[in-house]
């Protein structure tokens, strides 16, 4: 299991924001993987095959998946903190990429373009982050 800081996209007021959490239990492997297929969860679109994603915790503030186009305000977004890691785009199954916001590309689902579900700092754009609760298990 990986453990890495946030730079960009850190709340200011972290320790007083709610934040989701998902039980891990049946989601993630002994070696760190993800168990189970990720899906859009609004219309089971495929996003990731398991054991494709790697399991970690890094506390990141997305816009709410109904936050309209533009910078949303701080009350459209959440802080999140767990999500899975993948390093290569193209182990995606079905992901597009949003507009950039400074210097973040937010990842959303290709086929019904719901979003976002995911982030990719363009400062290091071989790691890409789904959101464990943006996306479905099965």
């Amino acid at each position: 299991m990986a453990s890495v800081d946030s730079e960009e996209g850190k709340s200011q007021t972290e320790s007083d924001e709610m934040q989701k959490h998902v039980d891990k239990t049946e989601l993630v492997s002994e070696n760190g993987k993800n168990l189970k297929w990720l899906l859009c969860p609004h219309c089971d679109s495929k996003v990731l095959q398991p054991n494709k994603g790697e399991y970690l915790e890094k506390e990141y503030v997305l816009p709410f998946t109904s936050a309209k186009h533009g910078e949303p305000k701080e009350s459209e977004r959440e802080t999140l903190s767990q999500f899975w890691l993948v390093i290569d785009m193209y182990t995606f199954e079905n992901v597009g990429f949003s507009k950039t916001v400074n210097t973040t590309k937010y990842l959303i689902c290709a086929d019904c373009e719901i979003g976002p579900i995911g982030f990719v700092n363009l400062e290091d754009k071989t790691k890409h982050y789904i959101a464990l609760s943006r996306v479905k298990h099965q």
